[in-house]
């Protein structure tokens, strides 16, 4: 990204990136990544969305993740609730941002639910989720035990390390060890739906190993606002990779509708 650096948050330094056009003269599209991302994982997404949109693109990385602070594990069960109510206002204070739309990936997407439903934000102008979790199914479960043999048996601790330096056994754990404890079953998020009065256009892939089409149904069916709601062909978990132009026109289609704002 074209400029990167560190933020203060708490007792967490945090790194972010921020590309396109600065927070007063356009609008600011918010990425919040996914249980195992970081800022490096959103690749050239960013540039491309600068490009797709004319709007200003930031990305951070939460605590626990890529360059940011560690965090002690485990995480507490409400570790996505605290991120959307408590951290997420205070990086946007930081950074400026004046008119925003929150675009978040599986646990991101999470929390840019939580915040739209649970925070009053005037700056929030919409939402786009991708494949976010609004309660716990059991191919959720199914999905994050493969990727535990995944990483106890077929490299993924060395791929993820690429991303995630000294971080990485607090990125992994901390996601995989908190969704299979026995009492996150009933982790749900669904009260927080009716009170998102923002527009949302929610995606999700047919293939998800994480989820079914009934968390896309779940948000269409209780949420206060507007629902674009999209089921995406010849696509799993993580629609950026497997379909980059849909996405990417979806969500430059959504921006210009949201904020009048046009590439």
């Amino acid at each position: 990204m074209e400029q990167q650096g560190y933020l203060q948050i708490d007792e967490a330094r945090l790194e972010y990136g921020w590309s396109g056009p600065g927070p007063t003269q356009a609008p600011t599209l918010v990425l919040l990544h996914e249980g195992l991302g970081c800022l490096a994982q959103w690749r050239d997404f960013p540039e491309r969305l600068v490009a797709a949109t004319g709007c200003g693109v930031f990305a951070y990385t939460r605590a626990g993740y890529g360059g940011s602070s560690p965090v002690t594990l485990p995480r507490p069960k409400d570790y996505v609730h605290r991120e959307a109510l408590g951290v997420l206002p205070q990086v946007l204070d930081a950074v400026g941002i004046e008119t925003a739309v929150l675009i978040g990936h599986s646990d991101g997407g999470s929390i840019a639910l939580i915040h739209a439903g649970g925070v009053y934000d005037p700056r929030v102008r919409g939402a786009v989720t991708m494949a976010a979790h609004v309660f716990v199914e059991d191919v959720t479960l199914a999905g994050i035990r493969a990727a535990r043999v995944a990483w106890e048996q077929r490299g993924l601790r060395e791929r993820l390390a690429k991303y995630h330096g000294d971080n990485v056994d607090c990125a992994f754990f901390g996601w995989n060890d908190t969704w299979l404890r026995a009492d996150f079953a009933d982790w749900n998020l669904e009260h927080y739906l009716p009170a998102i009065h923002v527009p949302l256009l929610v995606m999700q892939g047919i293939d998800d190993e994480y989820g079914t089409p009934r968390q896309v149904e779940a948000i269409a069916a209780q949420t206060g606002g507007p629902v674009d709601a999209r089921l995406l062909e010849n696509c799993a978990h993580n629609p950026v990779r497997e379909q980059p132009e849909q996405v990417l026109g979806l969500i430059a289609d959504f921006v210009h509708e949201v904020t009048g704002r046009a590439a």
